[in-house]
């Protein structure tokens, strides 16, 4: 509710591709597919899920996140975030293996919607999901996320 009750600025009350869709259907998205990967443990699905809800809060919205989350969940939702894409894709990389398989589940549902972005924007972020995905395949092994990720990697020609 946060995206939609109290978001920084307009635009981040809905998503980029239409300026239509509530912003609330992304860490939704994120939050009930990765509770549908069988090979993480249930702890790490259901801790990754409640992060993922509230994963963008710090960065769009003037909401906090509730005091009733965990403080692991808050932690992590403090670890995701990053000052801009740039700031994350220089820095991920030295942050916490949950919170790399965090992001591919972001930058993989911000690629399903991408046609609001340059080429070289695109091909900049097609790297960055590439590389991610390698990542999470060799410290998780082969989640539906990495699937989906290459999926729509593959069918945009940027694989």
């Amino acid at each position: 509710m946060g995206h939609a009750l109290h978001p920084k600025e307009p635009k981040n009350a809905v998503r980029k591709w239409d300026g239509k869709t509530p912003y609330g259907v992304h860490p939704v998205w994120c939050a009930m597919t990765v509770l549908t990967e069988e090979l993480l443990p249930e702890s790490c699905r259901i801790r990754l899920s409640q992060a993922l809800l509230f994963h963008d809060f710090r960065e769009d919205t003037d909401d906090e996140v509730p005091d009733s989350v965990e403080d692991g969940v808050s932690a992590l939702v403090d670890e995701m975030t990053f000052r801009s894409s740039d700031d994350e894709m220089e820095n991920l990389w030295s942050r916490s293996d949950e919170t790399k398989l965090g992001k591919l589940y972001d930058k993989t549902f911000n690629f399903l919607d991408n046609s609001w972005m340059s080429d070289e924007r695109k091909a900049k972020h097609a790297a960055h999901l590439r590389r991610l995905c390698d990542v999470v395949q060799r410290l998780y092994g082969t989640l539906n996320i990495v699937l989906i990720a290459r999926g729509v990697l593959h069918k945009l020609d940027v694989a």
